[in-house]
């Protein structure tokens, strides 16, 4: 078998992830999607406006720290969930004084992956 790794988040830009860890409520939906949730659910959860919700999975989503899932609903349409999509992040400074980021994800499932490629291929057409 393959990497279990998503290969596009491997490797965020630091101020990426800076920029999402010092926003306090990129931090309350951290600590909110251990589990997948709906945007709605996240909203309740968090106690934030909706617009300012989907600027902060933006920004989450653009460190790689917060993954979005797609499944269909059985009533029909699409039900998207955000989940976190990390362990453990660590952000060092080496010799030269550059700094870097190195993000831990749990290993996918086969039904993980399958969805992360369902949805890239949605995205394409």
């Amino acid at each position: 078998m393959g990497d279990d790794s998503v290969s596009s988040e491997d490797t965020p830009e630091v101020q990426d992830v800076l920029d999402a860890l010092d926003d306090p409520a990129c931090r309350a939906i951290l600590q909110e999607t251990i589990e997948p949730m709906t945007a709605n659910e996240l909203l309740d959860a968090c106690d934030i406006p909706k617009s300012t919700l989907y600027r902060k999975l933006e920004l989450l989503s653009s460190a790689s720290l917060v993954r979005e899932q797609e499944t269909i609903n059985p009533g029909g349409g699409r039900v998207t969930y955000y989940e976190r999509s990390f362990e453990d992040v660590t952000i060092s400074m080496d010799d030269t004084g550059t700094f870097s980021v190195s993000v831990d994800r749990p290993p996918q499932s086969t039904d993980e992956r399958l969805a992360d490629i369902w949805s890239m291929m949605g995205d394409e057409v």
